[in-house]
Order: structure tokens, then C-alpha cells, then sequence
């Protein structure tokens, strides 16, 4: 155990300081020696998740000695033997998992202290220097340890009060995606009410003359958990930091990348050259409309509210079934009120920064960012300091909207808040899942009934690069098609059109068509399904050639 680094950890604390660190999950130790290298304050590696043995453990200690970093390490369970050995191979504390109630901590602390205090068994190993400095290294270590107990249960934060009066906890971590599981919400990091209730924990803990402790999820997020109070914050996870920046880097090539649950990336997974192709389309599919091309300019403008105007590109007006998509122009710091509809809409941003409120959660969303609202969910909207664009699509063949009178408290969300959180869902497009729908594109899903349940549209983005197409397909609903970049060649039956600058194609129900980007810049779309899943039925090219004729009209 690091005493001075122990005494620098304490007096930061005890001066309301933030001390930053890093979550080990990989066994090289150059890890723990960059960080060290680097200044932070605290490195926990963790034994509890993973695949880190006890010599990876070692060497990650090693790397700190005789530095001011203290390195803790997370043991796998609340268990004295495991402790002890943590302990004795020189860390300078434990973080103890799944503490929910004043009897689990003071089994943690008892674990980690030396009688008549504790029931820590006395070791010749390196905390001891092999046995050669037994009374130096006793005379202090009750005092010279760390218990970190981790908090990652609703019983946990329940009996918080409680567990703040037992001495010899300094710090309470929270855990989260757990305490989300716990609360009904696995898989999210702050599912709906969890947020709120570790903020409330964590005015309690430094009420108590406590720290609380929180890894950050983002650059953004490190301001946030600090102004809420924490004092022991994670840069992130290291095997996730890293991923951060290879995705950043290949973003910056063109080549977005996510992970999956296979280790197969999505751009080489989703797509499939060999499906079925028919030769003629089912008479059941026979259109009843036209293609409609519709540039920007042409559409049906409404005035929603001052400083915000919707021009309507695909709807009723002409011939759309069950969906409205165009394109909404903020000026600066204009506001559309709460308002809710009996539909579900989308919203994704195209230009500038939009504020989303959603029932009192407020969500910054930037560039191609998406967020979708359910039927009858209250909602609003405002923009920053200049001007936003927005493409807006909508679930209905009648846009009405009831305003909401009642005042709501506003809450800010994490600037990286993404998934389903209340009944919105929001995509954040830097971090969203990219897939192949055709060779050279790359497309993102912003809402469907898989991502949203009970979601009666489905949409999303696809961006195109030279030659990037789509195969020549129908589907089983109408389709609106908006260009957010470049140029693309619209080709419907043999007719080719083309389209740029925020034009909008509705495609009707049974039309065969296909998107191709002919240029040598990337091309790109928004595009909406009047159907709850991206479903279509594809066919053989010579039915979009000039002078085809698929329906034999």
C-alpha cells in the first residue's frame, strides 16, 4: 500500500477536488504505466468482470509502485479470502460489488482490516515485503487501505442513509446500467428514474461528509458528473476508450464501424448479395399512384409558431397514405410549445443544434441525431443561438396537435443519452449502429417497432458513396425519400429523375424503384416507411429500364 498516494487521494477529497481515473479491464500492465505516466489520481482493475487472472492483477499493481496513483482492485464478491488477497499482493484498496445494506459493508471493511478491527489474516507476501516488514506495514494499514463499496442495486440506494452512518466507508461508487437492471431496465445505462435517484444519493453522501464516485460515459459527461456532486470520476472504461477512438478515426475515413455481439462487424454482416430476386411483381402490389417528385420550394407551408415554419414535401396534398414527412426552419432561439399528437413522430436534425423537450427530459441533439416520440407524448422544441434545420416525419394523413398548458420541470439529459429512455427513443448518429443495405452505402435505423414497440412507421438514414445503390425493390406501404446530400438518380419503372437539396420523392405502395449515386461525392438520404419495419420485396433490374413495363398495363 502507496501511503502518500493514499494521504494526496484523501486531502483531494477533503478539499471537494475531482480526482479522475481509469477502469482496467485488459491485461497489460503498460495500461496501468500510461496512466500512472499520465498523472491520474486512481486506477480500479477489475476481477470481478472479465478475464483478468491474479499474476494480470499483480502486474497491473506493480506498474504503480512508488507513484501517487492508487490503484484499488474490484473484487469479484463481498468475500474475506478475496480481499485479503487483493490486499496482500499490494493494492492499495478493494471496490466491493453489490453492497446493499449496513451488515455487507461492515463485512467489506472487516475484511480489509487487521484485528481487533477486522479479520484480515496477516501474510508474509508484497504488501508485507515478503514477510520482512510485518510490524511497519501493520502499524498502518488499518489505516492506510481504501474500501470503495459499490452501489448497483435499488436496495442498495434504499438503505444508503443507513450504510452513511457505519465509519470507515469514504467513498460510495455507483453502478449505473446494474442499478438500471435492478429498477426494471437492463440493458440501459440510466434507465427512467435511475438518474434521478443516484443524484439524489449523491446529495445524501456529501451531506454525510462522503464522496461519491461514477464512471463518465463521455467528454461531455465528466462536467456533468462533476457539477452533480461526484469527486471519483472514471475517464471510461480502457478496452472502451480505445474503441472510442479507432471508431472516431475511421468516422473520419468514411468508415464507420460498430460492434456487435459476434465480433462481425455490421458492414460486412447485414447485407446479403444472394436473396431472393423475383422476375415480375405479385398483382396484389399493383400501384394506384404515381411517383411525385417534390423539391424544396414546392411543398405546403405552415407557420407553427413564430420563427418556425414546416414546409409539408410529401403528404396528403399529394397522394401520400398514412404519412407526412418535410423539412421544419427554426430561427435562432425560436420555440415550438409543448404539444402532443395522436401519431408518432420523428424528428432529426440536419443543421445547427435543437433542443428536444420530452415530458421534462431535455435532450441537445446535433446533426443527423434523431429522436422519435410516441402517440400522446407531451413534447417540445427550441433552438440554440442560430438558425436549425430539421426533417420531421410523421405517422398520419391529418397533422394535429393538442398544445400542453401545464408547466413541466425541465431536466437536461446527458449530452450522449441514446436508446429507449422514456418513452421517446433517441439515436445519437455518431454512436448508432451502421449496416450495408447495398453495395457502398452504409445506413442507420432511427425507428421501427423493434426499436421502439408499437412504433407505427419506420425510418432512417443512408448515406451513398460512388456507384452506392439500393437493389430495385416494392414495398407494402408508401415511402418518402428526402436528399440531405449530394446528388442521387431516382429510377422508377424506367423513368429516372434527379434529385438534390432537400427534395423529397414519395414513392407509392407497389412502384419498383431504385436510388443510385452516379456522382463522385457521397450522397444522402432520409428515408421513411408508412410501415413498422423496413420490409421490401426486390426484383430483377430490367424492370426499372427504360421502356419496361412491370404491371403489363
Amino acid at each position: 500500500m502507496k501511503a502518500r498516494a493514499l494521504q494526496k487521494f484523501r486531502s483531494a477529497l477533503a478539499a471537494s477536488k475531482p480526482l479522475h481515473g481509469l477502469w482496467v479491464t485488459l491485461e497489460s500492465a503498460s495500461i496501468t504505466e500510461m496512466a500512472v505516466g499520465l498523472g491520474l489520481d486512481w486506477v480500479v482493475v477489475d476481477a470481478e468482470h472479465g478475464h483478468l487472472d491474479w499474476r494480470d492483477i499483480l502486474e497491473h499493481v506493480r506498474a504503480a509502485v512508488r507513484s501517487d496513483t492508487v490503484v484499488l482492485v474490484r473484487v469479484a464478491e463481498n468475500n474475506a479470502s478475496i480481499v485479503k488477497r487483493a490486499l496482500d499482493i499490494g493494492a492499495d484498496g478493494v471496490v466491493v460489488p453489490w453492497i446493499e445494506n449496513v451488515e455487507g459493508l461492515r463485512q467489506a471493511l472487516a475484511a480489509a482490516k487487521y484485528p481487533p478491527g477486522g479479520q484480515r489474516g496477516i501474510g508474509a507476501e508484497r504488501a508485507t515485503c515478503w514477510g520482512q516488514c510485518f510490524p511497519e506495514h501493520i502499524a498502518t494499514a488499518n489505516e492506510d487501505v481504501l474500501v470503495v463499496p459499490l452501489i448497483e442495486s435499488v436496495e442498495g440506494v434504499r438503505n444508503l442513509p443507513a450504510m452513511l452512518q457505519e465509519p470507515g466507508a469514504e467513498v460510495f461508487f455507483f453502478g449505473p446500467a446494474d442499478l438500471s437492471a435492478t429498477a426494471g431496465h437492463a440493458g440501459q445505462w440510466e434507465g427512467p428514474g435511475v438518474a434521478e435517484s443516484i443524484r439524489e444519493a449523491v446529495l445524501k453522501i456529501r451531506a454525510s461528509g462522503k464522496n461519491a464516485g461514477v464512471i463518465a460515459t463521455g467528454t461531455d459527461n465528466l462536467k456533468q458528473r462533476a457539477d452533480e456532486g461526484f469527486r471519483m470520476i472514471g475517464l471510461g472504461l480502457d478496452a472502451a476508450l480505445l474503441i472510442r477512438e479507432l471508431q472516431r478515426n475511421l468516422r473520419a475515413l468514411g468508415h464507420d464501424r460498430t460492434l456487435s455481439a459476434d465480433l462481425v462487424p455490421h458492414l460486412e454482416r447485414e447485407w446479403k448479395e444472394h436473396k431472393v430476386v423475383l422476375s415480375a411483381p405479385p398483382e396484389n402490389f399493383r400501384p394506384d399512384r404515381s411517383e411525385v417528385m417534390n423539391p424544396i420550394g414546392t411543398g405546403r407551408i405552415i407557420n407553427l409558431e413564430p420563427g418556425v415554419v414546416f414546409e409539408c414535401l410529401v403528404g396528403a396534398h399529394n397522394g401520400a397514405r398514412n404519412l407526412i414527412t418535410g423539412i421544419v426552419d427554426f430561427s435562432p432561439r425560436a420555440k415550438l410549445a409543448y404539444h402532443t399528437h395522436p401519431f408518432v413522430e420523428s424528428v432529426t436534425v440536419l443543421e445547427g443544434t435543437l433542443m428536444m423537450d420530452i415530458e421534462g427530459r431535455r435532450y441537445r441533439l446535433g446533426p443527423l441525431d434523431n429522436i422519435t416520440i410516441p402517440a400522446g407524448t407531451a413534447h417540445g422544441a427550441a433552438a440554440g443561438s442560430t438558425a436549425c434545420k430539421a426533417h420531421i416525419a410523421m405517422c398520419t394523413t391529418n397533422p394535429v396537435r393538442e398544445l400542453v398548458r401545464e408547466s413541466l420541470s425541465i431536466r437536461g439529459m446527458p449530452d450522449d443519452a441514446a436508446g429507449l429512455i422514456g418513452p421517446e427513443y433517441v439515436t445519437r448518429f455518431a454512436s448508432a449502429r451502421k449496416y450495408v443495405a447495398g453495395p457502398n452505402t452504409q445506413f442507420v435505423d432511427y425507428f421501427n417497432a423493434a426499436l421502439i414497440p408499437g412504433c407505427t412507421m419506420s425510418g432512417g438514414f443512408g448515406r451513398f458513396a460512388h456507384k452506392g445503390r439500393l437493389p430495385a425493390h416494392i414495398h407494402d406501404f408508401d415511402e418518402s425519400i428526402t436528399i440531405t446530400e449530394g446528388s442521387a438518380t431516382c429510377i422508377v419503372e424506367g423513368r429516372h429523375y434527379t434529385m438534390s437539396d432537400l427534395a423529397a420523392a414519395l414513392q407509392p405502395r407497389g412502384r419498383i424503384h431504385y436510388f443510385i449515386n452516379d456522382t463522385h461525392e457521397p450522397m444522402a438520404m432520409i428515408w421513411v416507411y408508412a410501415g413498422p419495419m423496413p420490409e421490401r420485396i426486390e426484383f430483377e433490374d430490367r424492370l426499372t429500364e427504360p421502356g419496361a413495363n412491370p404491371w403489363k398495363e
